[in-house]
């Protein structure tokens, strides 16, 4: 396997916040704690250890003692539940949706990110004990988000309206939509993913994806949180009644916003007046009145039937956990750099922010077309219009070669400028006008010649066309679509995370790119 990597502006992928976020985070010094860098990872430590108490600890590890009822005493994932009784032991945490079947790619790839990133960490401080977390969105009511998969370029959906927390979904119509992620591998009838799919099971989906990431990941011992439970929620009771007697989250937000845009971004989201769903079977709706005496003694009495926003789902995440880093893509790390004012307001430390990495896989097979094609791997990365125009002019000889057209075309040029500054300025303008027009007729030419080239070349144009919708489909990076099951072709997936795993890098900025064997 050859591993490289590139630069994320050269591959066009992401926005230019989400690369000054990967870059150059000492530009938003206003909207963070610290840049995210190992020797800053050395200091949160000290602001989380003074900013977390033993009795939140406490309850943190009782709660998920209750979560893990059967864990072996031997199980990693046991032993870090122990190791989090001491307030020497910190969390690295992601979190992401409910998706079916584990989603796309890109969410393996941020608990991969969080496992190395812990390892580093340990090595680096090795008195300290560091826990990979991945957080579980069960109270997201957004099921048309999370209720599909791509396996194999085939979209798998799971048609269920139940309402209310996608969490909470009973597992009905389960079993089919098992069925179909089975079918994938039915040649590899004794292969790990048709044992992983009878632990996908349960009462509803929150339970069901709790023991699926478990499943996946135990043996690096991390913990996989259901946060929509009574116990942890009563960490967060005091915040929520805050929320509604003088909410606080909207004017936070704006005054970071106004930091963004002055920075010459775009905020990825903004504030409601109240920030809390409240949640009943089939229901999360949106708490609208401030001040409700009713409403902060229910929060007091139940806060398990309450549940903040995306605006202040970060606060309660860091409110449970003794976590340093937040890890997550480019487009989720910028809502939580909307969020810093929030954790100031109710003294609560804002965590580093790392974004994860980024990994374009490239199969063997697809190596090979590539190859017949004179492709590069960088070549890849090119919008698929300047690649079929390169390889018709690299597979036309002389016939489409334009560089004496053009050579001409700028003497001409030349030589009528020249002309024209013997006159006046009117006549250069109007001199500089035509040979814009001249220009735009000559590449109308070329296109003219391009094309029909083209249709002489179309199993080739096909090929690349093919090969840029298997490499990005919907024009964005696989991971972004793709599940990482389609990855495991022989079904055996610790096999391949092993793969991914050994050649991620929490500390790498860059876009890696993988060449599979």
């Amino acid at each position: 396997m050859q591993k490289h990597t590139l630069h994320r502006e050269k591959s066009g992928q992401f926005s230019n916040l989400a690369n000054t976020l990967s870059y150059h985070q000492d530009t938003l010094a206003d909207l963070i704690t610290a840049p995210f860098s190992l020797k800053n990872i050395g200091l949160q430590m000290h602001k989380k250890q003074q900013n977390y108490s033993y009795e939140t600890r406490q309850t943190l590890v009782n709660e998920l003692v209750k979560q893990y009822p059967n864990l072996a005493l031997n199980s990693p994932v046991a032993q870090n539940i122990e190791r989090l009784k001491k307030d020497t032991t910190f969390t690295i945490t992601t979190g992401h949706q409910l998706n079916i079947a584990t989603g796309p790619a890109y969410v393996i790839y941020k608990i991969i990110h969080c496992i190395r990133l812990a390892d580093a960490l340990k090595k680096e401080y090795p008195s300290n004990d560091f826990v990979p977390v991945f957080w579980l969105a069960t109270e997201d009511h957004d099921v048309e988000e999370v209720n599909h998969t791509t396996l194999f370029g085939k979209k798998i959906q799971w048609n269920e309206q139940q309402g209310g927390a996608v969490g909470q979904y009973e597992l009905h119509h389960w079993e089919e939509m098992k069925a179909d992620v089975a079918a994938f591998f039915h040649n590899h009838p004794e292969s790990e993913v048709h044992q992983l799919l009878k632990k996908y099971a349960g009462d509803h989906v929150a339970g069901a994806t709790q023991q699926l990431y478990h499943a996946l990941f135990e043996r690096f011992g991390v913990i996989v949180i259901e946060p929509n439970v009574p116990g942890l929620k009563s960490l967060f009771t005091n915040t929520m009644q805050e929320e509604v007697r003088r909410p606080f989250v909207e004017q936070c937000v704006h005054k970071a916003n106004e930091m963004i845009l002055r920075l010459g971004f775009t905020p990825q989201a903004f504030a409601r007046p109240i920030n809390i769903f409240q949640l009943s079977k089939g229901k999360r709706e949106r708490l609208l009145v401030e001040n409700d005496a009713e409403i902060i003694e229910a929060i007091g009495n139940h806060p398990e039937h309450f549940s903040p926003n995306v605006m202040l789902r970060p606060a309660y995440q860091e409110t449970i956990l003794p976590n340093l880093v937040y890890v997550g893509g480019g487009g989720e790390i910028s809502y939580w750099i909307q969020q810093k004012g929030i954790f100031d307001t109710i003294g609560l430390a804002f965590p580093l922010l790392s974004v994860r990495n980024s990994v374009q896989l490239i199969d063997v097979t697809t190596q090979k077309k590539c190859e017949k094609l004179n492709l590069l791997w960088q070549d890849i990365f090119k919008p698929l219009q300047e690649l079929q125009r390169e390889y018709i002019q690299t597979n036309s000889g002389d016939e489409l070669n334009f560089s004496d057209i053009d050579a001409i075309s700028f003497q001409l040029n030349r030589v009528l400028i020249e002309q024209a500054e013997l006159f006046d300025q009117n006549m250069e303008k109007f001199v500089e006008a035509e040979i814009s027009k001249l220009s735009k007729q000559l590449e109308m030419i070329k296109s003219k010649f391009i094309k029909q080239r083209k249709g002489q070349l179309e199993v080739a144009m096909k090929q690349l066309e093919d090969l840029k919708f298997k490499l990005f489909p919907k024009n964005g990076l696989q991971e972004r679509t793709e599940s990482f099951l389609s990855f495991c072709k022989d079904g055996n997936i610790s096999k391949m995370i092993d793969v991914v795993k050994n050649e991620m890098d929490p500390f790498e900025n860059d876009l890696i790119v993988l060449l599979l064997d």
